[in-house]
C-alpha cells in the first residue's frame, strides 16, 4: 500500500465502460470531428498517463460549443464563411461551386437530409424564417445570403443594424417576397410592367375586371412561386372560385392584366459590391403547368429583343440594393414589348444551363459576387445549350423508376450533363434535377433533347439530323435566307436555320464549320449583308 502510494511512475492501467463516451454516428455532413469524451480526466492526477482516443463526431447539437471546424484555417479563395438561408438543390449547387474554391458554405435549413446537407461545410438544422435561430445562424458566418426569398426580413434588417454583412440587402428581400409590392417598386423605376392593381373584396376584382378585361389574371401577394399563388378567371363568373383556389381575400391579393405574350424570357444578372453589374445571355423558358420545364439558351430572338430584355433586366437590378446574382423574368409580346413578370434575388431555374454552357456559372457568380470577388465572364462557351427540369412524373418508387430510367437515356447523349438534387422524397410535378444538353448549334441539342425523351423501342427513337445548315451573319438576313429554308423543306431536305456571325463571333463560326461533318451536315448555305440574296 505505501510503495503504490509512493511510485508515481508506475503506469496504471485505466478501465473505460462504454458510459463513459458519447460516440455518434458519422453524418454524410463535413461536420465531422475528432473528440475524445472521458468523464475520467477531471482528475488532474490522471492527465499525464491520458492517451488520445478518436471518434467519430456529427455535429448535430446546433448549439455545440466543443471543438467546430470554424476554428480551422481557412485558405480557399476567400477567408469569408458564406452563410445560405436554405439549403435545397440551389443551396446543393451553390456548395458544389465554392468546393472548387474552397470556399466555405454553410446552410441553415429544417431538414436534416436536405439537398445541400451532404456537401456543405456545415448544416445547421433549423427554420430560415425563424429569428431566434437566423440570428444563431448569423454568429457563425461572415456574410449571410439566401438560396430562397421567403426568409424572415424583418429579422435580417435588425442584422444589418447589428452590423451582420447582409447579401442581397434586406431591403430587396422585403421588396422581391411580396409580389405586389415588387411591382410597385418597379414601376416608380420606370420599368415595364403589365397592368396591375391590389384588390381587397369582390367588388374590387369586379372593378378590375371592367378595366383590365378577362381572362384576368389574380395573384397572392406572398408564398407564392412554381405557379403556385396564381389563378385565372375566364368571366366574372369564375371571379369567385379562383379567389377561394387562393384562399381568400385575407390571404393578400393583387390582379394582373393577361398578357399574351409569344415568348417567356429570363436573364440572370450579377451585381458585385461595387455596383457593377453583369448580363448572362438572354434565354428562353419553356413552363409545364406553370413550372419551368425547358430553358433555350441563347433564346432565339432578334437582337433589337436581345438587347432590349437586357437592358430592362439592368436597369431593374440596378434599382435593388445589395450584391448576389439576380434572375429576372420577362414577357416578350407579338408586337416586340418586354414586359418584366417578376425578379428572383438569388440564383434561378432560368441560369441552370450556365454550369456547363458559360464560362461563369450562376452559382459560382454569386460567391464572388457576394464575397467581393471579380465578376466572372457571363458568355456562352458552346454556341447553344438546353436545361431540361427532371419534375416527377409519380409519387413515390414509381416516380424515382421513371426519373432513373430518363438519366439512364441522358447518359447516352453526347454533350448532356445529369444533375441529380438527391431529395428523398418523390412528388408529382417536384423539381428533383435537370439534365443541360451543351453543343454546336440549337438544332442539334434539340434533336438530342427529342432522342432523350423518346421511350426504347419508340418507331421515331431516332431523330432525322439537318443535312443542310443555313447560316447568316443576322437576323436581318433571314427574310432572303428563308427562301433557302422553303426549298428545303418543299424537296424534304433535312436542314437547320441559325444565325452565325463570322464577324462577331468568328468562334462559334469556327466551331459550327469544324463539327459540321460530324453532325451530319453536307452542305452549308451562308450569306451575310450583300451576298444574302444569292441564296434566295
Amino acid at each position: 500500500m505505501l510503495l503504490l502510494q509512493q511510485t508515481t511512475l508506475v503506469p496504471k492501467l485505466l478501465l473505460f465502460s462504454k458510459s463513459d463516451f458519447s460516440f455518434k454516428p458519422c453524418s454524410s455532413s463535413l461536420s465531422t470531428r475528432l473528440s475524445l469524451m472521458d468523464k475520467h480526466t477531471k482528475s488532474s492526477s490522471l492527465k499525464q498517463f491520458q492517451s488520445p482516443i478518436l471518434a467519430c463526431q456529427a455535429s448535430t447539437d446546433t448549439h455545440d460549443t466543443s471543438f467546430r471546424k470554424d476554428d480551422l484555417p481557412v485558405h480557399g479563395v476567400s477567408e469569408v464563411i458564406v452563410g445560405v438561408l436554405g439549403g435545397g438543390q440551389l443551396g446543393r449547387m451553390l456548395c458544389q461551386a465554392a468546393s472548387e474554391m474552397a470556399i466555405k458554405v454553410m446552410v441553415l435549413d429544417p431538414l436534416t437530409n436536405c439537398p445541400a446537407s451532404a456537401i456543405a461545410y456545415d448544416h445547421m438544422v433549423g427554420s430560415f424564417d425563424d429569428s431566434a435561430t437566423v440570428q444563431e445562424f448569423a454568429k457563425r458566418c461572415g456574410v449571410l445570403t439566401v438560396e430562397i426569398e421567403h426568409v424572415d426580413a424583418a429579422t435580417m434588417e435588425k442584422l444589418e443594424q447589428q452590423g451582420v454583412d447582409c447579401q442581397p440587402k434586406a431591403s430587396t428581400i422585403r421588396i422581391i417576397q411580396d409580389k405586389h409590392l415588387q411591382k410597385v417598386h418597379f414601376s416608380r423605376h420606370g420599368i415595364p410592367l403589365p397592368d396591375f392593381m391590389q384588390i381587397d373584396d369582390l367588388e374590387g376584382a369586379k372593378r378590375a375586371g371592367d378595366l383590365f378585361g378577362y381572362p384576368l389574371m389574380l395573384k397572392s401577394k406572398r408564398l407564392a412561386y412554381d405557379g403556385r399563388g396564381n389563378a385565372v378567371a375566364k368571366s366574372e363568373d369564375e371571379l369567385s372560385s379562383a379567389v377561394n383556389a387562393l384562399g381568400g381575400f385575407d390571404r393578400g391579393l393583387y390582379v394582373e392584366k393577361w398578357t399574351p405574350f409569344v415568348k417567356e424570357l429570363a436573364v440572370i444578372v450579377a451585381r458585385g459590391r461595387d455596383n457593377s453589374i453583369s448580363c448572362y445571355p438572354v434565354v428562353e423558358t419553356i413552363h409545364k403547368e406553370n413550372i419551368c420545364h425547358v430553358v433555350k439558351a441563347p433564346a432565339d430572338i432578334p437582337w433589337k429583343i436581345r438587347k432590349l430584355a437586357t437592358d430592362v433586366a439592368h436597369k431593374a437590378v440596378s434599382s435593388l440594393e445589395g450584391a448576389g446574382v439576380f434572375a429576372v423574368e420577362l414577357f416578350l409580346t407579338k408586337d416586340g414589348q418586354i414586359l418584366l413578370n417578376e425578379v428572383a434575388p438569388r440564383p434561378h431555374n432560368s441560369g441552370h444551363h450556365t454550369i456547363e454552357s458559360c464560362y461563369t456559372s450562376q452559382f459560382e457568380q454569386h460567391l464572388r459576387a457576394v464575397l467581393g470577388l471579380p465578376l466572372g465572364d457571363p458568355s456562352m462557351k458552346t454556341p447553344a445549350a438546353i436545361m431540361y427540369n427532371l419534375l416527377g412524373e409519380d409519387e413515390g418508387e414509381p416516380g424515382f423508376h421513371l426519373a432513373h430510367q430518363l438519366i439512364g437515356r441522358a447518359l447516352n447523349i453526347q454533350g448532356a450533363s445529369v444533375h441529380w438534387y438527391d431529395k428523398p422524397e418523390m412528388r408529382k410535378q417536384r423539381k428533383m434535377g435537370h439534365i443541360t444538353i451543351a453543343g454546336p448549334s440549337m438544332g442539334i441539342v434539340e434533336a438530342q433533347l427529342k432522342s432523350m425523351l423518346k421511350e426504347e423501342g419508340s418507331e421515331s427513337q431516332t431523330a432525322v439530323k439537318p443535312r443542310v445548315g443555313i447560316i447568316m451573319g443576322s437576323d436581318s438576313d433571314l427574310p432572303i435566307m428563308k427562301d433557302a429554308a422553303r426549298i428545303l423543306t418543299l424537296f424534304g431536305v433535312p436542314h437547320e436555320v441559325r444565325i452565325v456571325s463570322a464577324h462577331r463571333t468568328p468562334e462559334m463560326m469556327f466551331s459550327y464549320a469544324l463539327s459540321a461533318q460530324d453532325q451530319g451536315i453536307q452542305i452549308i448555305i451562308a450569306g451575310a449583308g450583300g451576298a444574302a440574296h444569292l441564296p434566295g
